[in-house]
């Protein structure tokens, strides 16, 4: 009975995507070794390693076989891999004579290990389109909006205006980064794994090697320097890599939470989840679940950090931590980029809301601007002064920091033009230009 978040036929809809984990489910994997030891026998056969007629009689065999489940799991359970009850299956259905040459030269951590090399990379090939369609997504938004002012906040309080647009491209640019290293980060990860029992390859013989850099090319996985058993940095990579793309979608969720708020209302993305108690709540459940998944790779990311920890030249402990950790890291991903996605298309931008806000109190957000403009005319000692005392009086007074400094100050200041937060925009054009451009 599935019982993990990502499983749950209660919380997988949420928090999962059926698409993906399609690629990487236990079918999936299974389907995956049997293809190894296929690519395994044709590559020995070639080599001399194991008979030709026996390679054939292997590959013809386990063409379109499906070991039993069950029989892995149990195989599991007594050997902390599944690979023993699998080759056992694999023996049984390739029969006499070949069978004997079934596996030959290899530990169990070659075919699993390879196996989830060959499910990985079909995930991050979906991961990589839907990153996409993200980035073209917020590239519209950004260009959208390169004039719509809002508050520009910072520890959460009212800083100076800014554009909604050159916020979007802070979200943007980090992701198109992300792609850029999705590149190395698939070369470093997508590497034959082939050493046999202790990383020598000595029931190989002395072409060891040959028979990795072809298995590598069977499988269309880059060759091998050396067997990386213990050596989990291509693994630890792609966990890096996607707990560094959620947490900039969970980033891209916290901001919408905040911005979505009943008293903010400067965006409204979907018609949201309802209350038990409340009916008028209408709950930004998705924005909310670009957080979660965020966090929850960041927290797998970390047992990822402790499963690079091996002993020796092939450990347990480690490589039994990595299949509890680095699935569930590709399924959220995956869902925060669909869920990010569907957000986007459906946000409604309040840009009348966002000037609204940006007019609250008293024109102290353009106290940096109104103190740049004064300071050419007092200096900025005295600009500084000037302007901190009428945001102080301001509030109290109900009148906005210009119209106290009107009266106080008869610098020829064009204090509407100060005052516009179109006229305090600094480089966000080129910014923005920038981003899109990367």
């Amino acid at each position: 009975m599935p019982v993990t978040a990502f499983d749950s036929a209660l919380t997988a809809p949420l928090l999962s995507d059926p698409e993906t984990a399609a690629l990487i489910d236990d079918a999936a994997v299974t389907r995956a070794m049997v293809e190894v030891e296929r690519a395994l026998s044709r590559v020995e056969g070639r080599c001399g390693v194991i008979p030709q007629d026996a390679a054939a009689a292997i590959d013809s065999a386990l063409d379109g076989f499906m070991p039993d489940m069950e029989k892995l799991g149990a195989g599991m359970q007594t050997a902390g891999v599944p690979i023993v009850s699998l080759v056992s299956q694999l023996r049984d259905k390739v029969g006499a004579p070949a069978c004997d040459y079934v596996h030959a030269g290899a530990t169990s951590q070659d075919i699993y290990d390879n196996a989830l090399l060959l499910c990985f990379a079909a995930a991050t090939d979906r991961i990589k389109a839907r990153l996409d369609a993200v980035i073209t997504l917020l590239s519209i938004l950004a260009d959208e909006h390169r004039y719509t002012v809002m508050a520009g906040r910072t520890r959460t309080q009212q800083g100076i205006p800014i554009s909604f647009g050159a916020k979007v491209a802070g979200w943007l640019a980090p992701l198109k980064r992300y792609r850029e290293r999705l590149i190395w980060v698939r070369e470093e990860l997508l590497v034959v794994q082939f050493g046999g029992a202790a990383g020598t390859l000595a029931a190989i013989g002395p072409g060891g090697m040959d028979v990795a850099d072809m298995l590598a090319d069977e499988l269309g996985l880059d060759r091998p320097v050396s067997p990386w058993h213990t050596a989990r940095d291509g693994m630890l990579g792609l966990g890096d890599w996607l707990s560094g793309v959620t947490g900039t979608l969970g980033k891209i969720g916290a901001d919408l939470l905040l911005m979505g708020q009943n008293e903010v209302g400067e965006i409204r993305a979907g018609g949201g989840g309802g209350s038990s108690a409340m009916p008028q709540k209408a709950n930004p459940i998705g924005i909310e679940m670009l957080v979660t998944l965020a966090r929850a790779n960041a927290t797998n990311l970390s047992g990822l950090h402790h499963a690079a920890i091996q002993e020796h030249e092939r450990g347990g402990p480690g490589w039994t931590l990595e299949w509890v950790c680095l699935p569930p890291m590709v399924l959220a991903t995956a869902a925060a980029l669909r869920i990010v996605s569907e957000t986007l298309a459906d946000l409604t931008v309040d840009a009348s809301r966002m000037r609204a806000n940006l007019d609250l109190g008293t024109g102290l957000i353009m106290a940096e601007a109104v103190t740049t403009a004064l300071a050419q005319h007092v200096g900025k000692v005295k600009a500084q002064a000037l302007v901190k005392q009428a945001c102080q009086d301001a509030p109290g007074s109900g009148r906005s920091i210009t119209e106290l400094l009107r009266e106080r100050c008869d610098a020829p200041v064009d204090w509407d033009a100060a005052a516009d937060p179109l006229n305090y925009l600094g480089a966000s054009q080129e910014i923005i230009n920038r981003v899109l451009a990367l």
